[in-house]
């Protein structure tokens, strides 16, 4: 008995410690003396503290405020005969990397190009531009180039509160252009904070329409990490709303292509508290999400795709797969890469299926089979097939790769000539089960042994849906990492 009161009070004052480390921390990023002329926070626009993560007025994450604040894209600078040119050095799309590490292979300059994280990063002064590690990407997602350090990416275009041009209408989370868990929390949380304050005024509620149909206050779309810290921040101030997912909640994390989730630091999630992540696998965190969602009683309502959102008479239809649903405010929280087109097999909702993949050193020392005939398909394989001990066969069920850019055809027939990777031709798969994979392959049955299923056979990209719904999108320069 003694024993165990001793290990509780060490465990207590461990937790102590532990808590007010955090809030050291958070305080040593804030109290900082403001610099002078400073830019301002974008949401409350005080003064920001120099080198402060966190703005000191309102208390938000700036990192939330990347993409929302980087310049629109100029158009190109046309060349002035006689000028100096710079240096050309590779540039990384760090949306696009994929960690696989080929390009630091590749390179001849010992340290010009190395892994960070997930992602490739570039020392400019160590690089000479060879152009080796272009050449090697399987993912196209290194350039060369003389100008500066962001990525032109195409995002819809917000405010600080991340509503879009059409009042009332947020965007938040990975769909805004960049796809942090953190920074999705964040994003949903004070975008809900803004529309409270206009969807609580005295003059606006309206619960229902002249004919006696259901008002909403808020509609969010998605059950993400932005979605569900939009849900909770809205059952906070006590709104009618509903969450619509176009499939089932598993679906939103299963779906999340990196095959673990990692947060360096705790997020704090309305209603819930601190959530700290650590080399946690995806059921994990489908784990908290279904506690956070049951504990709080979240209207989220699975199996509605939205199919259309129109602004009609200060009220916003949102037309799903299941009836049109009412609100006065429209919440977007659904990902980057739109709906995946899925085989519609069984055992397609096991947990070793992917939909994209970000983290290729993870499937390391696996068996792997990538699904489709396209470029996407093509540089994950390639990509795979790169990660030491592991077996790739790609599954496409024509008898040619004739849709793919030439580039990543070299590639990829240099990859199975080195007997890297294997290709299966005029092949559908007909079962995904635990230990292997049913492949029909004309008259015959293919029985492949297999840990992990990659499904790449297009779907619907979400910029364009957004556009057909009136929201801008604009090409915005965003910093890349760097050394």
């Amino acid at each position: 008995m003694e024993a165990l009161l001793t290990a509780l009070g060490f465990l207590l004052v461990t937790m102590v410690s532990v808590m007010f480390h955090l809030r050291g921390q958070r305080a040593g990023q804030t109290a900082a003396p403001a610099a002078p002329g400073g830019p301002p926070c974008p949401r409350c626009k005080a003064p920001l503290p120099a080198g402060s993560g966190f703005c000191p007025g309102c208390g938000v994450p700036l990192q939330v405020y990347e993409v929302v604040t980087a310049r629109v894209s100029a158009a190109p600078t046309p060349e002035v005969a006689g000028s100096p040119k710079q240096a050309l050095h590779a540039m990384v799309r760090a949306d696009r990397c994929v960690g696989c590490g080929t390009c630091v292979a590749a390179c001849p300059e010992p340290g010009a190009i190395r892994m960070v994280g997930k992602v490739a990063v570039v020392d400019t002064v160590l690089c000479k531009g060879h152009g080796d590690c272009v050449k090697a990407c399987p993912v196209g997602g290194i350039s060369l180039s003389a100008g500066a350090a962001v990525q032109e990416m195409e995002v819809p275009e917000v405010n600080s509160s991340f509503e879009s041009n059409i009042p009332g209408l947020y965007i938040v989370g990975e769909l805004g252009g960049r796809g942090l868990i953190k920074n999705a929390i964040n994003e949903g949380k004070i975008a809900v904070e803004e529309a409270v304050q206009i969807l609580k005024r005295p003059s606006a509620p309206v619960s229902h329409t002249p004919d006696g149909r259901e008002v909403l206050d808020l509609i969010i779309v998605g059950s993400g990490p932005a979605g569900l810290s939009a849900g909770l921040e809205a059952h906070k101030h006590h709104l009618n709303f509903a969450i619509l997912e176009q499939g089932s909640l598993a679906d939103s994390i299963r779906r999340y292509p990196r095959h673990k989730i990692l947060l360096g630091e705790p997020v704090k999630v309305p209603l819930y508290g601190d959530l700290w992540v650590a080399d946690a696998s995806k059921e994990t965190l489908l784990q908290v999400w279904e506690t956070i969602i049951a504990s709080n009683n979240l209207p989220v309502l699975t199996e509605h795709r939205v199919e259309s959102v129109q602004f009609l008479d200060d009220i916003f239809h949102v037309q799903t797969s299941r009836g049109e649903y009412l609100a006065r405010g429209v919440v977007l929280a659904m990902g980057r890469r739109g709906t995946p087109r899925q085989l519609e097999v069984p055992g397609e909702g096991l947990g070793k299926v992917f939909y994209d993949v970000i983290e290729m050193e993870a499937f390391a020392g696996s068996r792997v089979l990538v699904v489709g005939g396209g470029d996407s398909a093509v540089e994950s394989a390639i990509g795979l097939a790169n990660q030491p001990n592991t077996t790739v066969h790609l599954s496409y069920r024509g008898s040619d790769l004739t849709r793919v850019k030439e580039r990543n055809r070299i590639k990829f027939e240099a990859a199975v000539a080195a007997e890297k990777l294997s290709v299966v031709f005029g092949s559908q798969v007909r079962e995904i089960r635990e230990a292997d994979v049913v492949l029909a392959v004309g008259e015959q049955t293919i029985h492949l042994p297999n840990d992990y299923v990659i499904i790449r056979v297009g779907g619907d990209p979400p910029l364009k849906f957004l556009e057909r719904i009136g929201v801008r999108v604009v090409r915005k320069d965003v910093p890349l990492m760097s050394a």
